[in-house]
């Protein structure tokens, strides 16, 4: 008796449990939330969704061509159908989202017959890729990667780089941000300028060039007059906020013709994209 007792109980508790978890599976996961480039197919729900501040996905740019890594602001939607719910096909899911892109003035870079589309929208300066992957129909996937530069957190501190300076005579600074094409030092530099500062502070018989770098993105003559205008602008909050003499300093802009990584990729336009302190 007792044994049919619990019997009875787990299949009452089953059928109580069955509708929660259909409701459960016809709902977003909690923080699920559509892009804002895109709504979502009829009949989904978002069962699994990651958002980072950076990160990088894999994305075909051509037919033949190599995938490239895209880094940036990142999302990861993937949709589940609802129960009930129609199932489309795997090439009305690709084309919806092919449309959708071109609509709005993107490209479609790939469209493969095994179910996965790769989608780039470049709006404002600013380039969003994206991949539809749709193998199974009755559950895909979303990739996004708003492309960005990470925002630098760790700056060499003065001590390492009077280290390099003494032995290789200059040393590179990552930490020094601009906006596109533009010469003003952005705030989020505090901290590597303040490291330069001490540098100087600590050696008050150095003096250095700064010099600015730049990727081979956009015309030369350009690229020149911008890393020469960014050099200089990081000589004036040397001298303006850090009282460091002006005399110490020289700014020069050499754009993109001393790079140390390999412009065909978007890792190696960030090391490219950078000042240097070179001994005078």
């Amino acid at each position: 008796m007792r044994i049919r007792h619990r019997l009875l109980l787990v299949l009452v508790a089953a059928c109580l449990l069955s509708p929660a978890l259909a409701l459960a599976q016809d709902a977003d996961v909690a923080g699920g939330k559509d892009h804002p480039l895109f709504t979502r197919m009829p009949g989904y729900v978002i069962q699994r969704y990651t958002e980072e501040a950076f990160g990088t996905h894999k994305f075909l740019p051509g037919p033949g061509r190599d995938p490239i890594d895209v880094e940036g602001k990142s999302y990861e939607i993937r949709y589940t159908l609802k129960s009930g719910a129609k199932e489309p096909s795997q090439i009305e899911v690709l084309r919806n989202y092919e449309n959708a892109c071109k609509a709005i003035g993107g490209q479609v870079l790939v469209s493969n017959r095994d179910g996965s589309s790769f989608l780039k929208l470049v709006k404002n300066g600013h380039e969003t890729w994206v991949e539809v992957s749709a193998y199974i129909t009755s559950e895909w996937t979303l990739f996004i990667v708003e492309k960005g530069a990470m925002d630098q957190s760790v700056v060499a501190n003065a001590e390492a780089l009077s280290s390099d300076i003494t032995s290789a005579g200059h040393v590179a600074i990552y930490g020094i941000y601009f906006d596109t094409a533009k010469a003003v030092v952005k705030s989020e530099s505090d901290a590597a300028i303040a490291e330069i500062a001490k540098l100087l502070a600590a050696n008050p018989a150095l003096s250095v060039h700064v010099v600015g770098h730049t990727d081979n993105a956009g015309p030369l003559d350009v690229n020149m007059k911008l890393s020469q205008a960014r050099a200089e602008a990081v000589v004036q909050v040397l001298v303006t906020k850090y009282a460091i003499a002006a005399a110490r300093l020289k700014a020069s802009g050499v754009g993109p013709l001393s790079p140390v990584a390999s412009n065909d990729t978007e890792d190696g336009k960030a090391k490219n994209r950078r000042v240097e302190l070179v001994k005078q």
